[in-house]
């Protein structure tokens, strides 16, 4: 019995369309991605049994930081322009109350005088931001 000597194909993976996928996606990654670090704020609120979660997008954000440092909506401000920027606020779509978030070791006099802004704004309620124990 005579055995046919086996023939070895030579298979040439293409690698050429896999390598412009990985740089097609490598782009796609590149262009999307978010590389810049939004500046986030180092708050601890105050804690509260009675808190309850609210819609964000009713509420102009009064943030006070323990340093006395004032933001709306994440945009630095002064309290002597608070009242201005508020009412300005208040008119975009959709928003009509306010809400403060401050920090436990944060000025209780700034703090009343932002619920005053807020009120003389126009501003149809105010709320303070806590956190549940």
């Amino acid at each position: 019995m005579g055995s046919k000597p086996r023939r070895h194909s030579n298979v040439v993976l293409n690698l050429t369309p896999l390598i412009d996928i990985v740089f097609l996606l490598l782009v796609f990654f590149m262009l999307t991605a978010h590389f810049i670090e939004e500046e986030r704020i180092d708050i601890k609120l105050p804690t509260a049994s009675s808190s309850d979660a609210m819609e964000e997008d009713k509420y102009v954000t009064v943030t006070l930081t323990p340093e006395g440092q004032l933001l709306v909506d994440g945009a630095e401000t002064e309290m002597a322009e608070l009242e201005e920027v508020l009412r300005g606020a208040l008119h975009s779509p959709g928003k009509s109350l306010v809400r403060l978030k401050g920090d436990q070791q944060a000025d209780f006099g700034m703090a009343v005088q932002i619920i005053d802004a807020a009120r003389l704004a126009g501003a149809d309620a105010l709320d303070i931001q806590t956190e549940k124990p």
